[in-house]
């Protein structure tokens, strides 16, 4: 018989693991009761907590609310001590927030095992579990999302032309075809600086691009200002659950997948966990693509593949190189990378690659170009200068979405999306404004549709 203590633990192990995709989550830089009073208007119902602001009484008021209470360890902090007391504070369960060692993993989990908490792991990403054994998968390493802007005041360009959009939206796109576990990116703010609400709105948007959550987190003088109760402070914190609360009330979108007639097949080691590689380059140009992790790379994963582009051919299969040919056979497109080319790995503990390192991914990204195009490999976007774009479609293709995402600090207007394939039915979604239908017209290879204009994010929904 299962002592009764031992089966309370239980149970609320249960609950919280059935509600674990369900969880918003958010830094939170107090433990007074009162500030929770701030989440009512927000989908936020899970906090990470940093030691100071640990308290039973938090955590009660908190539970009382709906709300999951997880206390964040660092690898510095006496860890097994550290864990002990999150769970005598009556804490939901812990983050390892950091580079740990898996032994000492292992021991934490056997020290809280009696009380079956929940243990969330953020470790650098080329440390992310991808058994699927974690019950979320994330890391605290990510790009601060945003048009980067040179020292003298300029946009960057990037490779692909355009402004060079900093984002985490391609390595996400990877990791989304590798679990089926909720993934968070848990980046915080550039230090020491204030940043205008739109950029929160973008990093919300730029992990939801590719079904991901980002755990809000807000710089030092946003939270001052808050927990004082600032009249504009509170005006942006409803902006930020504004835009939580859209991608929410909208989570059947997390289940589709990419969609694409552009194949993009990637090793998953440490060198698919970039920011700003191949897969950003691809992005960067709007053009869609389906990543396939190279062990799953198969005739099913190609299936509708009319291109088919392979960073690193020396590392397939025989089978994996006859399901490739048969793209060809039956009259697509075959890219593979130069003989003996490998991508450049970062240095350790980045995610980003040096310039010269860049220089020669976008060689591999030239090649790629030249392959695609003006060919429509799903939808093509016109006047999207600033903006990344992300599709996704049903399992039987009669659901497409365009998630749209504008990192300018100004509406983008009059955009044009031509779409492969027909449909009966456009409508158009924004946190800002109620969905409102669109006109659909045909051109040659589908159906067109125009947009008036995308203030932060926007969401086309086709049947």
């Amino acid at each position: 018989m299962v002592p009764p203590r031992k089966m309370e633990g239980m149970l609320v192990a249960v609950v919280l693991a059935l509600s674990l995709t369900e969880w918003v989550p958010a830094r939170w830089a107090s433990g007074d009761p009162k500030t929770l009073e701030l989440l009512a208007e927000t989908p936020i119902n899970c906090l990470l907590l940093e030691q100071g602001t640990w308290s039973a009484e938090f955590a009660a008021q908190a539970a009382g609310r709906g709300v999951v209470t997880l206390g964040v360890i660092r690898p510095s902090a006496e860890p097994l001590e550290a864990a002990r007391r999150a769970i005598q504070t009556k804490l939901d369960g812990v983050v390892l927030e950091g580079e740990f060692d898996r032994a000492l993993v292992e021991s934490i989990r056997e020290t809280l095992a009696a009380a079956s908490p929940v243990i969330v792991e953020l470790p650098p990403r080329r440390l992310l579990r991808l058994d699927g054994s974690a019950p979320i998968l994330g890391t605290y390493q990510g790009v601060w999302p945003g048009i980067r802007v040179e020292p003298g005041g300029a946009a960057r360009a990037r490779p692909t032309g355009g402004p060079w959009i900093d984002t985490n939206s391609g390595f996400l796109r990877f990791v989304s075809t590798l679990t089926d576990t909720p993934v968070w990116i848990a980046n915080l703010p550039p230090k020491a600086t204030v940043l205008p609400v739109d950029r929160y709105l973008h990093a919300i948007s730029d992990a939801a691009l590719s079904g991901a959550r980002w755990v809000v987190a807000l710089d030092d003088d946003f939270n001052r200002r808050l927990l004082a109760g600032d009249a504009a402070a509170l005006r942006d914190w409803r902006r930020i659950g504004g835009h939580l609360r859209y991608f929410e009330e909208h989570k059947q979108w997390r289940a589709l997948k990419p969609y694409s007639r552009l194949a993009l097949v990637q090793d998953p080691d440490v060198r698919a966990m970039l920011s700003g590689g191949i897969l950003d380059m691809i992005g960067g140009k709007n053009i869609p693509v389906r990543p396939i992790s190279r062990p799953k790379l198969d005739g099913e994963s190609l299936k509708g593949a009319k291109m088919a582009v392979t960073v690193e051919p020396a590392s397939l299969t025989e089978a994996q190189k006859e399901a490739l040919k048969n793209v060809a056979r039956a009259g697509g497109a075959l890219l593979n990378g130069p003989p003996g080319w490998k991508l450049p790995f970062p240095k350790d503990s980045e995610i980003t690659l040096e310039k010269d390192q860049l220089d020669k991914v976008n060689d591999v990204w030239q090649g790629i170009n030249s392959v695609i195009g003006r060919s429509n490999v799903g939808a093509r976007l016109f006047n999207v200068s600033g903006m990344l774009s992300s599709l996704l479609a049903s399992a039987d293709g009669s659901r497409v979405v365009l998630h749209l995402v504008n990192y300018t600090n100004y509406p983008v207007e009059s955009i044009t999306v031509h779409l492969l394939g027909k449909y009966r039915r456009a409508r158009l979604y924004s946190p800002e404004r109620p969905g409102r239908e669109l006109v659909l017209y045909p051109i040659d290879e589908g159906v067109g549709v125009d947009i008036d204009r995308v203030s932060v994010c926007a969401t086309l929904v086709l049947e």
